[in-house]
């Protein structure tokens, strides 16, 4: 099925047939994408008395109960509620779902000396990598693959690795552009132990003085390596649950 999409480029044509999940998939048991010493996604049967939810243990429907934790087990979509005091649900904050999106590859630099931003030894994404990446693009979404770009960020376990991370000033730099929706590969845009900090968080947010409530962070996503950066329609697909993060599946379709 093929559909015309109005973009900044003018009419394009996309083929809903052909979608490139940019998700990872859960599975139960260890052999999964984690971070943030979680523990490993649970799918288990129900059970209840003699009555076991599974068809080979002789019931007649599988019927499981599944136990992770949205921010560490896989793909999720977060809203600004996942720094608020005040409660706000990604599930009402993210309203609209196709965007056009700018998928654009980068390698983390290596920083040797300490900053407000950032410590000696850290990889971090900078403010001038967007800048030559993007340019004067103004997309609804960015979408940030990090080199290496190794199939075993799949089922790679970030705990306690100090993985890559934004700058302050290149979330603050995706703010001004109004990108709305920001998607990485990584557990998170900031470091993995910053003393609660997030400053990348709160600068791609505007918090605390001008908040954008219909701004999302989509993390630990994985782009194939031969999904060409360029311009894609996006659709963001979340579960209709009432927390600051669900677990999500991106999606991109080509735009010809």
């Amino acid at each position: 099925m093929k559909a015309t999409v109005e973009t900044s480029l003018g009419p394009k044509e996309i083929d809903l047939s052909l979608p490139l999940d940019i998700s990872i998939a859960l599975k139960s048991g260890s052999d999964n994408v984690s971070a943030w010493n979680v523990g490993p996604v649970k799918i288990e049967p129900v059970v209840y008395g003699d009555f076991i939810g599974s068809v080979a243990a002789g019931a007649s429907i599988n019927f499981n109960n599944v136990l992770l934790n949205p921010h560490g087990n896989g793909t999720h979509t977060e809203c600004v509620g996942h720094i608020t005091e005040e409660v706000h649900s990604v599930n009402d904050c993210l309203k609209t779902f196709f965007f056009e999106a700018l998928l654009i590859t980068v390698d983390p630099e290596l920083v040797v000396e300490s900053t407000h931003e950032a410590e000696s030894g850290d990889r971090v994404i900078t403010q001038r990598m967007l800048e030559a990446k993007i340019g004067k693009q103004k997309p609804e979404a960015i979408i940030i693959r990090t080199l290496p770009n190794t199939d075993d960020k799949k089922t790679k376990t970030y705990s306690n690795t100090n993985p890559p991370y934004l700058l302050e000033s290149a979330a603050k730099h995706i703010n001004t552009l109004e990108i709305k929706h920001l998607l990485i590969d990584l557990p998170s845009v900031d470091r993995e132990s910053d003393g609660g900090k997030l400053l990348a968080h709160k600068a791609f947010w505007g918090y605390p003085d001008s908040v954008r409530f219909d701004s999302t962070i989509t993390e630990l996503i994985h782009v194939k390596a031969e999904i060409p950066d360029d311009l894609y329609l996006l659709n963001i697909q979340i579960t209709s649950l009432e927390n600051d993060a669900s677990p999500s599946k991106p999606t991109l379709f080509c735009l010809k």
